[in-house]
This record gives structure tokens, C-alpha cells and sequence, in this order.
């Protein structure tokens, strides 16, 4: 094996079968109990890095977790693979990335998201090529599905793909730094994911209505709109509302605070 499927095997495959000198790994992201230890967060049609990079921060600021690697897909997105230390059922598995989506992308088009687990039959082609086992699957269209180090990712939003072969090595240098989640920390990370789907929050139409309605440099007074600027200070203090709801409210405070209003 070489080292890049060295060290995707440690993070992401199910099982841990040894092969034979010279023969082809096999990737099993399932084991024989139908359980996975790779979890995907894609977003595509189009690509885009930012609410991914608030997944990313998110879940090691706010859960404690370690860093997912990041992935463009070669085509038209870019992800997010979690990897977990002992494999889990793939309804677990899913519970877990509807957390996320919940808590970071709220704001997404639910067509443009894909959650997979090494369950998921789309996951295995993409798989194939970031382990190293592709060969020249992708050389027909030039464009190459690759890992990727944090402080490369945004530049990968509009064209989410290499236009050579990745180096081996140096994708398994990007892999080598990262850790697997622990049981314990899975389990604490997806009882606040559910704590927070569970939490009264604000209503997503609601909020963007009221920000609709103070966001015109027009209209915004200093004392004006007193309603709608204790709604929005409400959603940007919500620790259980979407973070991506409370970053529009607070962009759409902004005004007041310029205006002699109420600062955030």
C-alpha cells in the first residue's frame, strides 16, 4: 500500500483486513455489520467554501471535535470527511451529519447538500479517487478530485478540482495530521447537535422578514423599528439558532449601530 491509503484507511475505512504483498486494498467503508467510520458533508451545483468553512470551525470551536479533512470532489463541490474512531450503524452516522446541517447550513438549498456515510453508493467512486485506488479515472475530463489543506480551500470554491494528479505523498501528508473522533466525543457532540435541533428557535421566515425590514439605509432611525431590532438582537443572541441565521442578524444590525442606536 502506499502511504496515502495507509492513512486513508486509518480515518475512513470500516475494517482493517490485511492484503496480500502486491495485491490491490480493498475499500471497505462498511463492515460486515453494516457500520462506517467516513461521514460526508458535501456541498455542490455549485461549489462553495464559506458555509463549509463554518461547518469546519464549528464543530472545533462549539463540540470539541477534531478538524474533518476537506475535499473537492473534481467536479462541482467540495466536502467534508469526518472520520470516526469505532465504526457506527449508519442511522447514527446520519443523525449526527443532520446535526451539523442544522446547526451550520440552515441557509443551504437542501439540493445542494449531500450527507453520506460509507454507506452511500455516491460516496464510493469519490472515495476511490481521494484513497489513491483510481488510476487514470478521471483523466478523460482533466479534473481531479483531491484533499485539500485548510489554507488552500478557498481558493478551490469556483473550480473544485485539480488539473493534474495529486501527489500521492503530498495527500498523504494532508491526511497524516488528522485525528478520528473518540466514542466519547461523538457521543457528546451529537447529544448538543440534538439539544440544539430540539430548542425552541426562531422562525427562519420570521427572521429574515424582520431583517428585510430594517436592512434599507432609508429607513433605519436611530429610534426607529424598536421591534424589529429586539427580534434581531434575540436571533444573534440565540446559542440554539442556526448560526448562520445569527450572523444575518447581526449584519443586520449593523445599521443601528452606525446610527446611533443600539451597538453590537
Amino acid at each position: 500500500m502506499s502511504r496515502l491509503q495507509i492513512e486513508f484507511r486509518r480515518l475512513f475505512l470500516a475494517t482493517d483486513s490485511a492484503c496480500a504483498d502486491g495485491a490491490v486494498p480493498t475499500l471497505d467503508l462498511v463492515d460486515a455489520d453494516g457500520r462506517v467510520r467516513a461521514l460526508v458533508i458535501e456541498l455542490a451545483r455549485p461549489a462553495e467554501w464559506q458555509p463549509l468553512a463554518d461547518v469546519w470551525m464549528g464543530v472545533q470551536t462549539e463540540l470539541g471535535l477534531p478538524a474533518p479533512a476537506i475535499a473537492v470532489n473534481g467536479t462541482d463541490g467540495m466536502q467534508l470527511w469526518f472520520s470516526v474512531a469505532a465504526p457506527l450503524d449508519a442511522a447514527r452516522a446520519q443523525s449526527f451529519l443532520n446535526g451539523l446541517r442544522h446547526r451550520y447550513l440552515a441557509a443551504v438549498k437542501p439540493e445542494r447538500l449531500g450527507l453520506m456515510t460509507g454507506a452511500d453508493s455516491a460516496l464510493a467512486a469519490c472515495a476511490t479517487a481521494l484513497s489513491g485506488s483510481a488510476g487514470a479515472s478521471h483523466e478523460a475530463n482533466g479534473r481531479w478530485p483531491a484533499f485539500v489543506a485548510p489554507d488552500l480551500a478557498p481558493i478551490f470554491a469556483e473550480t473544485p478540482w485539480l488539473d493534474l494528479p495529486p501527489g500521492d505523498e503530498g495527500q498523504a501528508r494532508v491526511l497524516a495530521g488528522l485525528e478520528s473522533i473518540k466514542p466519547a466525543l461523538f457521543e457528546a457532540a451529537l447529544a448538543q447537535l440534538q439539544a440544539w435541533a430540539d430548542a425552541p428557535t426562531v422562525n427562519a421566515a420570521a427572521a429574515a422578514a424582520a431583517a428585510g425590514s430594517v436592512t434599507s439605509e432609508h429607513d433605519v432611525q436611530a429610534d426607529g423599528h424598536p421591534e424589529a431590532q429586539r427580534f434581531l438582537l434575540s436571533v444573534m443572541n440565540d446559542e440554539a439558532a442556526p448560526l448562520a441565521l445569527r450572523i444575518e442578524a447581526a449584519k443586520a444590525l449593523l445599521p443601528f449601530g452606525r446610527s446611533g442606536g443600539r451597538t453590537i
